[in-house]
């Protein structure tokens, strides 16, 4: 709440319960941050150690975090002159597209060399 009521006071203002507002924002928050962090974690993967696998963990979710708060928490100044004015795109779909991703690239991974099918000597 501090820094909606510290960053852009007129639109902290204009929500009507900031309380019951922030409590939902944080409900889903969480709820993003958790799958996101799932999805960048991955399967466990074999032979990984505990301490492998307590810092992949704790990665994905530092990284979950820090993209989900960009997105749904932190608020730009509204009077910072380099701030893009084109509308924002809804924080929820964002963050799915970039659940999907981490997906996609889990279940299909791209490798670097692209295997190219020999064709018969003829």
């Amino acid at each position: 709440m501090r820094h909606w009521r510290q960053t852009d006071p007129e639109r902290y203002n204009a929500i009507p319960d900031p309380e019951a507002f922030f409590t939902q924002l944080g409900a889903q928050v969480e709820s993003e941050i958790q799958a996101l962090a799932d999805a960048i974690a991955g399967p466990d993967r074999p032979g990984e150690s505990y301490l492998e696998k307590v810092g992949r963990l704790n990665m994905a979710r530092f990284n979950a975090e820090s993209d989900i708060l960009r997105e749904m928490v932190l608020i730009p100044d509204p009077d910072d002159p380099e701030i893009d004015e084109r509308p924002a795109t809804d924080p929820l779909t964002e963050s799915d597209r970039a659940i999907q991703r981490l997906m996609d690239e889990e279940n299909f991974p791209q490798d670097d060399e692209q295997e190219t099918p020999e064709t018969p000597a003829g």
